[in-house]
């Protein structure tokens, strides 16, 4: 696999909406240390979210908690930074701050279409708005926390659609038919002169500014600019979300590779693993794997045909 193809961008023709088909999901998230920190900093976050009703009362024989068919799932990785456990802090921070809007905010009942997408990847960037400030908040209680913050990518999945957005230098890729597309930007200075022209993406490597952040939840100051984006997910797709520990150590290439020869999300989040901490892994390492299935009434039915 060439480079040129184990790295795309899924382009507006790529994710057309399609009929949606109902999908199952089958997910799988690891963190690990790595080789040289002595501490983790990193968080993910893996739920799904139901519409249930506690009967207090009833003449009728039936279960005291009912959970409706419809499913949505939530997928997250946050990497946080800051030293002295402060970055282990801000992640933590983040990931339970998207939790209770989840919980008592995010309205997810909606259908799966482009507007629907909309309205949710507009509730998100309010959600990491909010744990923005949370963060900044804590700082400003501790000072020895000043400055922390954290990377967030995050997935949100119903129906046939998924919206991510993104903070940050972890990463979203998809994979697809044998090919992966990746799906967040990274927001870093070595990013943004690529991006600009003033510095090719082969020299990145090797450059001393490449781990310097540009754009975080928390940091020195209030304010974030959360990517966010719309796209279909078919019957197939693996969807990767990671942070930069394995990223720094394992190419496009061997991840691509990895995804294409193990199926399996929980094998090949351990392999990837594995290949990570085989090169040094100088950095914690957070990967999840999310795999979208036919759901078993459309998959019998095409079989029939």
């Amino acid at each position: 696999m060439t480079t040129e193809h184990a790295e795309r961008q899924l382009t507006d023709e790529s994710v057309m909406p399609v009929s949606p088909r109902p999908l199952t999901v089958k997910a799988y998230g690891i963190t690990d240390r790595g080789k040289v920190r002595t501490t983790n900093e990193d968080q993910f976050l893996i739920a799904e979210l139901t519409k249930s009703m506690r009967v207090w009362q009833t003449s009728l024989p039936e279960p005291k908690v009912q959970v409706g068919e419809q499913r949505a799932h939530l997928f997250l990785v946050a990497d946080g930074m800051g030293g002295h456990r402060a970055g282990e802090r801000a992640s933590a921070l983040a990931v339970v701050a998207i939790e209770q809007f989840t919980l008592n905010t995010f309205q997810w009942f909606f259908g799966s279409n482009d507007a629907a997408a909309q309205k949710i990847l507009a509730q998100f960037q309010s959600a990491l708005g909010q744990a923005d400030a949370r963060i900044l908040e804590e700082a400003t209680e501790h000072p020895e926390l000043s400055g922390m913050g954290t990377t967030v990518t995050m997935a949100y999945h119903l129906g046939a659609q998924l919206c991510v957005v993104h903070v940050g230098d972890s990463r979203a890729y998809m994979f697809r038919e044998g090919e992966l597309h990746r799906l967040t930007e990274d927001h870093t200075v070595t990013a943004d002169m690529v991006r600009s022209g003033t510095l090719r993406p082969d020299e990145v490597a090797g450059h001393r500014l490449r781990h310097v952040i540009t754009n975080v939840v928390g940091g020195q100051q209030l304010g974030v600019r959360v990517e966010a984006r719309a796209l279909e997910v078919h019957a197939g797709d693996r969807l990767l979300l990671c942070s930069d520990g394995l990223t720094e150590m394992v190419t496009n290439e061997a991840i691509a590779a990895t995804l294409d020869a193990e199926p399996e999300p929980e094998a090949a989040a351990t392999k990837l693993l594995a290949q990570a901490n085989d090169g040094g892994a100088p950095d914690n390492i957070t990967l999840l794997i999310v795999r979208f299935d036919p759901a078993e009434s459309d998959a019998t039915s095409r079989d029939a045909r």
